[in-house]
């Protein structure tokens, strides 16, 4: 199973609500939101005008500059590389994602900022390169030294990746083409036949004929039910 196979099922299995730390702040209702409306819009279904206020003023700040988005831009695609079908976490958008929740959540800042001078201390001293100009291999074998923390006592950098490697995860799966690629359509009607036969056999029920059709006849499934005042299924 490829990664993100293996991110996919994490995420249809329930795991993703704490991807981002508890809905990306302890102890608060998060906001990661779809990608494309993290832009403030009017029109967005839910948001209070304080919620909008907080957001059109987010987005007027800028907090990485601009060697920091084109670094962020590469390390996000290495986490979550495209497939055949699907874009990269970059391609999503993830970046940008990113970009607002360091800005939500001024806990991050310090962290994000001092990974992203870590990736460039080190592949300069390792390669004489800034991160974001190495050999993809290089940056792989960068990112493989800080990929898997140590349980006890993760070094500053570790804690770096994870961080990166959640808002990664949670900004593409909660972006369109996120949304797309896992194949989750909501809650969505379909067709019931009733209980099989051979389990009402088995407890001795039935259904009653002149309800069958009421209850399993498709041609009907659109139709609102309607009961009289005795209580009793019309239709």
């Amino acid at each position: 199973m490829d990664r993100r196979k293996s991110i996919k099922s994490i995420i249809l299995g329930g795991v993703a609500g704490g991807l981002a730390i508890n809905g990306c702040k302890p102890g608060t209702d998060g906001d990661t939101g779809v990608l494309e409306e993290v832009a403030i819009d009017e029109n967005h279904f839910g948001r209070t005008p304080e919620e909008k206020e907080q957001i059109a003023k987010l987005n007027a700040e800028q907090f990485f500059n601009e060697h920091q988005m084109s670094t962020l831009h590469v390390l996000c695609a290495l986490i979550l590389p495209a497939n055949e079908k699907y874009g990269s976490a970059t391609d999503a958008g993830v970046p940008d994602f990113i970009e607002f929740m360091a800005k939500d959540i001024p806990a991050y800042q310090t962290q994000l900022k001092g990974g992203l001078m870590w990736l460039d201390h080190t592949s300069n001293k390792e390669y004489n390169v800034e991160f974001k100009s190495a050999t993809v291999a290089q940056q792989k074998v960068i990112l493989d030294g800080i990929a898997f923390p140590d349980k006890e006592k993760p070094t500053y950098e570790q804690n770096f990746f994870s961080l990166m490697r959640n808002l990664t995860v949670t900004g593409y799966f909660t972006s369109k083409m996120g949304i797309e690629d896992l194949g989750y359509k909501g809650n969505t009607p379909n067709v019931w036949n009733g209980v099989p036969q051979d389990v009402l056999d088995k407890h001795g029920k039935s259904y009653p004929k002149d309800w069958e059709s009421k209850f399993v006849d498709q041609s009907k499934r659109n139709i609102m039910a309607e009961w009289d005042d005795d209580m009793n299924l019309i239709t």
